[in-house]
């Protein structure tokens, strides 16, 4: 479980987020709104713990450290554009405990055909697959997603919603930032409120 307590977030000397509190269990999912730059990527970059709050608390209940529990997506997608993608997918499955998950990843989502391609011939919605991939092939509880649909076509928008589904009814747990609709159940969060 993901508990979050008085949250109070700032970039720079601008306060983005005050007071924000949310609780998400397994199984739930929780969609971020609000204009841009409100705060939706600071927060997912504060539960990554790559950003520190100014105020409350963020804790994780159950076992391992935080790492362990989550992937982070982001607009960056962290790839180097002059592996391939099958030398970046094997990296990444590598870092994230799951070198025997590479297969799942390749499969799920369809990446055979762009293994050999260096990385940077890769179009943004391919890039955002490769990056997925690490979702697939190591199996932690929390997806923190920044505008996980945004470079991804029609029908990857909708196998995203089936995978965002399948993890969310094994007991996983969403925390997405988006500006569009998000296709798997969930709750709103509109940061508008927490000014």
């Amino acid at each position: 479980m993901l508990t979050l307590t008085s949250l109070t977030l700032a970039r720079g000397d601008r306060v983005l987020v005050r007071g924000l509190s949310l609780e998400l269990k397994p199984g739930e999912a929780t969609v971020v709104t609000g204009a841009n730059g409100a705060g939706k990527t600071s927060l997912l970059r504060a539960v990554a713990g790559l950003l520190r709050p100014l105020a409350g608390a963020i804790e994780f209940e159950g076992e391992g450290e935080r790492p362990d529990r989550l992937h982070l997506i982001g607009h960056q997608d962290g790839l180097k554009a002059g592996r391939t993608a099958g030398e970046e997918l094997r990296f990444w499955c590598g870092w994230s405990g799951a070198p025997y998950g590479v297969d799942a990843a390749i499969e799920t989502l369809a990446l055979k055909p762009l293994l050999p391609l260096p990385v940077r011939a890769l179009s943004a919605g391919q890039r955002k697959r490769l990056a997925m991939g690490r979702l697939i092939a190591a199996d932690r509880p929390l997806w923190l997603l920044d505008e996980p649909l945004a470079p991804l076509d029609a029908h990857w928008r909708e196998m995203f919603g089936i995978l965002a589904e399948a993890h969310l009814g094994t007991g996983g747990m969403i925390l997405a930032a988006a500006h569009d609709p998000m296709p798997f159940p969930h709750r709103t969060l509109d940061l508008g409120n927490f000014r």
